[in-house]
Order: C-alpha cells, then structure tokens, then sequence
C-alpha cells in the first residue's frame, strides 16, 4: 500500500489475558459485576472476537497472469466485509466493488477478494479501506486504471446517537483511466447514464446499486 499506512498489522505485542482483563474491568465500571456466573466468561469471548476483527490472516498472495490481449474492465461486484470503526470500537459492515483496467497483467478474481478482507481487520475507518483497497490493487497489477466503490452500514450511527438504521456511507477512490476518462467510469457503473452521480466528476456521490454487468465479473469472468 502505497499511500496510507497499514494499520492491519499490531503496533504491538498482542496479550490476549491482559485484554481480558481490561474488559473485566471495563464491566466493572460500567456498574456490572463481572465476576457473576452470567459475565464470568463474558471478557474471554470479547477478547477473542475482537483479536479477530483486528488482526488480519495476512494479505492475499498476488500471482499475475497473462491478459491473454484482454483490455476491458475487470470488476469484481458485492465483495462483503466487516470491520471495527476506530472511533467506537463499533462494528461496521457492507460490500465494496473493486474494478481495474488491466496494464500486463490480470489477476485472480478472489485475490481482490481476500484484499479486501485483509485491508478491513484493524481499528479503520471506511474512507481509509477505500483509499488502501486502491493502492492495493494499484501494487498488485500496476493497472491503467483503478477504481474502489463501498458503502457500509456503521452501527455507531445507525445503532446509537441519531440512531438511523439502514443509512449508509458510500465512498470511492479512481484513478488513471477510470478517472481521467468518461467513458471508462461509465463502463464501471454499466453505463454512464445508469449511475446518480455525474459521471464527468469521478469524487461525486456514487450510487454502487447502477453497477452493471458490462464488464469482466466474478460470475462472468475468464479467471478465478
């Protein structure tokens, strides 16, 4: 990753007794009694669900193929993930469409995939997955272009404070083609009437629900 620093590896040694005991003690200020039969086990299952959301199993192992005289967009669409939002502790989850214009090389649709698993473990923010996803891609297969679109539901506003459930942010980063060239974002949305946003500004609000199948796609595509 080029351009933002990665926050999927541990700053530090990671003590996963001594988080337990940090979350005992959070309980116990938060007026519960932790050592009851009812929470006793609760700090050891806290500990551990959360030493899975931030460390991440590694990043993808990147094998390039052959383009085989493939020049079109390559889209992978709907890519779930989850992640904890920094600011919270909160979960947040969605999907992000990860697109690409191949250079010389193409890649394995599911490494796009396992990147973008790998980029969400950590304490992150949705805008920084976006821009990390992008330099990822950007490193991996030195594209003409690139593009990242994701929209995610963040619980520490839809479950608590203004409390509006199915709000979701939306954020996206392009570059090369897919951001100097009209027509080649168009061909990311399916077609550049199909997205809400105006095409000719690639940083406008996107609509990720205009994606189309007007590309390579993992249900279509010619590589896994």
């Amino acid at each position: 990753m080029t351009s933002v620093r990665d926050l999927t590896a541990p700053a530090g040694a990671i003590d996963l007794a001594a988080a337990e005991a940090a979350i005992a003690q959070l309980l116990t200020a938060l007026g519960q009694d932790a050592a009851s039969d009812r929470l006793q086990a609760t700090p050891g299952r806290a500990a551990t669900a959360l030493l899975e959301l931030v460390v991440s199993p590694g990043p993808p192992l990147v094998k390039p193929m052959p383009t085989e005289g493939y020049r079109g967009l390559v889209l992978v669409r709907d890519i779930p993930f989850q992640s904890l939002c920094e600011h919270h502790l909160l979960p947040f989850r969605g999907r992000a469409h990860v697109g690409f214009l191949p250079g010389d090389s193409l890649i394995g649709l599911s490494t796009l995939a396992r990147a973008v698993e790998h980029v969400a473990h950590g304490l992150q923010l949705q805008e920084r997955i976006t821009q990390q996803v992008h330099d990822w891609v950007c490193d991996a297969v030195n594209p003409r272009g690139a593009g990242v679109v994701i929209e995610a539901e963040h619980l520490c506003m839809s479950f608590r404070g203004v409390g509006t459930p199915d709000t979701r942010l939306t954020t996206s980063v392009f570059s090369g083609q897919l951001a100097d060239d009209v027509a080649a974002r168009g061909a990311f949305f399916g077609s550049a009437g199909a997205a809400t946003a105006d095409v000719n500004d690639p940083n406008a609000p996107i609509d990720p629900s205009a994606l189309t199948g007007a590309a390579l796609t993992a249900s279509g595509g010619l590589h896994a």
